[in-house]
């Protein structure tokens, strides 16, 4: 008998859960003391203990009677509290949306309900999604389960925290400027912004629509390719990708000028495990990465100060200060400075595209940092230092603007002991695709194949 089967991942939990080796009720349960013992997190917004234990119940009695599901049956994962489950509170972590009770599940959740997940509960963000330390949040910070101290990242953040801490099998959570990878990345975990439009948004609070994404956080890359194909309708299939003789593109400049010297470290460690996999790596060129910042903003800006105007002139008190600020922000950016933001978009995207067009994927960081302290707003990098928003935002906001799938899984940890996070990047169109490569990379980037052969 596994002593801590709530952390395995889902994969391996759910063959003991057909075999009724373990119980739907037993999972939960220990989910549910999880989330009791590490309250000093945060990460969670509303625990769903009652529901939770009767969804189990009903599980068991199912699988009892032969009726198992799939893989999913009787796991217990978390919702960013962004997201619609039925008759729950959305808060946004916002108090302009206390009251807001959701009366129908979004659509990824009903197919998650469907298959019989558990929902145990909903995860602490930044406020309406709109930063990326989890900080801005009514309920008060998420914090990093490997430093309490520490930024969880964000906007997901008390989703990444409740994986990595073993209170959920996985989350479900939203990204519209790197709002998975970037907490998955500062927790250890993996983190999947699917293709743009791959998974319906339909049932989420917006932050800016063009660019927003629904994804999974999870313990392993097959958990995330499981959780995608549900959500998305389908049905998970095994990667199909060997690992010698892929070809990944790097692109050195913009990304990888202004690294932490720790994150860099790790970084070209995994570089260096990837080519002793066969895998050949060639420098890859974004002529225009440096305008990443100002075209990305512009359209955030905008989209975001359109969708909260009626509660930015009823309630703005309501509101987190610095999330109001930059939701006023909005409101002064010009039609002009939009249009020619989704001119810059559309230049972007074709770059993306042919830096993509002689390999199978674009390598790089997933944070130039490790998870930032909480409260700080500056960060030294190399000999200077920027911005902590900017920071975390400047590897993976192209991604989104691009609406390219893209993939964050741990490449190791600094030496004290924070998670670094590589990310791959796809080619348009095919997300099972992407996670073809990331399965078939992923011991190598972290690290277990070196350990496994040691």
């Amino acid at each position: 008998m596994v002593e801590t089967p709530h952390r395995l991942p889902i994969l391996e939990a759910a063959p003991l859960v057909e075999r009724r080796e373990v119980t739907a009720e037993a999972l939960v349960r220990a989910c549910l003391g999880e989330i009791s013992a590490s309250l000093a997190l945060n990460a969670f917004i509303t625990v769903l203990a009652d529901s939770a234990m009767a969804q189990a119940r009903a599980a068991d009695r199912e699988i009892a009677d032969g009726r198992y599901r799939g893989p999913l049956h009787g796991i217990p994962i978390s919702i960013k509290d962004l997201i619609d489950l039925e008759g729950v509170t959305t808060t946004a972590a916002s108090r302009v949306r206390i009251g807001h009770r959701a009366t129908h599940d979004a659509p990824v959740i009903a197919r998650l309900r469907a298959a019989g997940a558990i929902f145990v509960g909903k995860t602490n963000l930044h406020e309406f999604a709109f930063g990326v330390t989890n900080e801005d949040s009514a309920f008060g910070p998420a914090r990093n389960p490997h430093d309490p101290s520490r930024s969880p990242g964000g906007s997901s953040g008390g989703s990444a925290a409740a994986v990595a801490a073993g209170m959920s099998f996985a989350s479900i959570g939203t990204d519209t400027g790197g709002s998975i990878r970037i907490p998955a990345s500062a927790c250890g975990i993996v983190g999947l912004k699917p293709q743009i439009g791959a998974l319906s948004c339909t049932g989420v609070v917006p932050l800016s629509p063009s660019m927003d994404h629904v994804g999974p956080l999870a313990r392993t890359v097959a958990d995330a390719r499981l959780l995608f194909a549900v959500m998305a309708g389908g049905t998970a299939r095994p990667p199909r990708e060997p690992v010698d003789g892929l070809r990944l593109g790097l692109p050195r400049r913009y990304f990888l000028e202004r690294l932490d010297t720790d994150v860099r470290r790790a970084f070209e460690a995994t570089v260096e495990r990837l080519v002793r996999a066969g895998v050949t790596i060639g420098d890859v060129d974004i002529p225009h990465a440096h305008d990443i910042a100002p075209v990305y903003l512009h359209i955030s800006l905008a989209e975001a100060a359109r969708y909260h105007a009626r509660a930015l002139d009823e309630s703005p008190d309501d509101y987190t200060k610095p999330v109001r600020l930059r939701l006023e922000l909005g409101r002064y950016v010009l039609a002009e400075d939009y249009l020619r933001a989704l001119d810059g978009r559309r230049a972007l995207r074709s770059e993306v595209d042919a830096a993509l067009a002689g390999c199978d994927a674009l390598v790089l960081p997933t944070l130039p940092i490790p998870a930032p302290p909480l409260g700080a707003t500056t960060v030294q990098i190399e000999s200077g230092t920027e911005p902590v928003r900017a920071a975390l935002l400047r590897l993976t906001q192209l991604f989104n603007m691009t609406g390219h799938p893209a993939l964050s899984m741990p490449c190791g940890t600094t030496p004290a002991g924070l998670p670094c996070g590589c990310q791959i990047v796809g080619p348009h169109g095919d997300t099972i695709r992407l996670l073809d490569l990331a399965e078939a990379l992923e011991p190598h980037v972290t690290g277990r194949s070196d350990s496994a052969g040691a």
